[in-house]
């Protein structure tokens, strides 16, 4: 839904579908942690004066995740826009964390329309795929994350109690680093509902923008509310409307 970085290429929404990341990485074995829990997710969302709404889905094949996420707009929005951005990652559990495979991802929506495709190959430590069809190829030293996978990252983190300061996103073609701290507990009310949830903050270095996710353990660490702040100003709301295990 969510949405990452400072590119004066992604248009408003899509960087609402950049924002919901996570950022963190486990050290404990597979198999001994709490899963994440299938799902799917509804939010309503609002960038300064455009509305539109983010769906989510997590399905599990043993010990692989598919997650998908859509950003589209609604209501008066749709006059102003029109297509829609949708990701899609693959990632495996293995154990120092969430493994992305491939990540994919369509923006109709945006003035600067884009298509790209990443496979992740563990073997040699190399990010590979196309951006508009033009080749890209980046070296990892050590997990990096999709702009989707991050998100689960942080979620099966906090579900096994492992919160790191500082992880790498692999973000189209390029790597950034953010900074993560935890900035409490309080309780809050969306359409879904209220809950307890823990404020996860996070910046990507020499970026003027600060993201905060408010996480619920009892919804297994998924974000209800994600705002984005640019300069102390609020630039992005998203509140959660719906959310169902499948």
């Amino acid at each position: 839904m969510a949405f990452s970085g400072d590119d004066a290429r992604c248009a408003p929404l899509q960087r609402l579908a950049a924002l919901l990341m996570g950022v963190l990485l486990l050290p404990t074995v597979a198999g001994a942690e709490t899963p994440l829990v299938p799902h799917t997710a509804e939010y309503r969302i609002k960038i300064n004066v455009v509305g539109g709404t983010l769906r989510t889905e997590l399905r599990a094949d043993g010990n692989a995740y598919t997650a998908t996420h859509v950003v589209k707009p609604s209501g008066m929005s749709r006059i102003l826009a029109s297509g829609d951005i949708t990701e899609s990652s693959r990632f495996s559990l293995a154990a120092d964390g969430l493994h992305p495979d491939n990540y994919s991802s369509v923006d109709s929506l945006s003035r600067d329309k884009s298509r790209v495709e990443i496979q992740f190959d563990w073997d040699t430590g190399e990010a590979r795929g196309t951006v508009n069809n033009e080749a890209v190829s980046l070296t990892m030293d050590a997990i990096a994350h999709d702009r989707i996978s991050i998100q689960y990252e942080l979620m099966h983190d906090l579900l096994n109690g492992e919160v790191s300061t500082q992880y790498t996103l692999f973000d189209i073609d390029r790597l950034k680093t953010l900074n993560v701290r935890n900035i409490g507990r309080k309780s809050v009310k969306v359409r879904a509902g209220t809950f307890e949830a823990v404020g996860i903050q996070h910046q990507t270095e020499n970026s003027k923008r600060v993201t905060t996710l408010w996480c619920v353990e009892e919804l297994g660490y998924l974000p209800v509310i994600i705002e984005q702040h640019r300069l102390g100003k609020l630039r992005m709301r998203a509140t959660l409307e719906s959310y169902n295990p499948i």
